[in-house]
């Protein structure tokens, strides 16, 4: 059900995997974007994939790697080079595989990026499910993610290593970039209608009240999930949050 590709132009090598039932049936693709220090292997895009495709043979789903993520060869991680694989992939899906109708599902960092792409190049999907998307990324990184220690070797002027299971090289440049990057002061009311955001009233990582303010403030659905926390570790959580995904789709 899922095959390996990369794309490989403008001196990026980027590094997808693809879940589709018939590549000749494909009519539309959702563009799963993972979180910190994720990567294309991914269990929930994977269990996703899984169900989507078990009740449409016209769909197909892609993960990727984001840059310095997952066996990406970039050692370091800028918001530029996240801005270009997205639009890359953007493009190969309608160019390679000839995709017009686009649907987006990303999580944390990855929703806090789609939204950075989305106010600086338009909106190129139909929807976009949000979920515990870390609008506040900086203040995540620098608060929950980050201990101490890394603040102190950042203002040394050395690199860190930060992140969950697996760790990345985080450099002070790239904390900058965050810092200067809030898209919580950029303005999404034009893209609402097409935006769902889904955050666990438990999440340990990104802080639900962030999330609901940031719905709020620009008119975006919001569905807490009682219980669940960053991961939507339980699966029942996960389940639910399919559900809207794909009934915000309609899929």
């Amino acid at each position: 059900m899922h095959q390996y590709f990369e794309i490989n132009e403008q001196g990026c090598n980027i590094r997808c995997k693809l879940y589709c039932k018939d590549k000749a049936l494909a009519k539309k693709a959702v563009i799963f974007g993972t979180g910190f220090v994720g990567h294309k292997d991914n269990r929930a895009a994977e269990g996703f994939a899984e169900k989507l495709l078990s009740k449409h043979k016209d769909a197909m789903v892609v993960v990727f790697n984001w840059p310095a993520h997952g066996d990406d060869v970039r050692k370091k991680l800028k918001l530029e080079d996240c801005d270009t694989y997205l639009g890359m992939v953007i493009r190969e899906l309608r160019t390679r595989f000839g995709i017009d109708e686009l649907y987006a599902y990303a999580t944390s960092f990855g929703g806090y990026l789609f939204l950075k792409y989305i106010s600086e190049h338009g909106n190129p999907f139909r929807k976009v499910a949000l979920r515990c998307p870390a609008v506040g990324m900086y203040d995540v990184l620098n608060g929950v993610i980050m201990h101490k220690d890394d603040h102190d070797r950042l203002l040394k002027g050395k690199d860190i290593q930060v992140g969950f299971d697996r760790k990345i090289v985080v450099t002070k440049a790239f904390l900058d970039e965050l810092r200067d990057n809030d898209i919580r002061n950029r303005d999404f009311l034009d893209y609402a209608d097409d935006l769902l955001i889904l955050h666990g009233t438990a999440d340990e990582v990104v802080p639900f009240d962030s999330g609901k303010l940031f719905a709020e403030n620009n008119v975006i659905e919001f569905v807490p999930v009682e219980g669940a926390d960053h991961r939507f570790q339980n699966p029942t959580h996960m389940s639910l949050a399919t559900k809207y995904v794909m009934q915000f789709f309609d899929m």
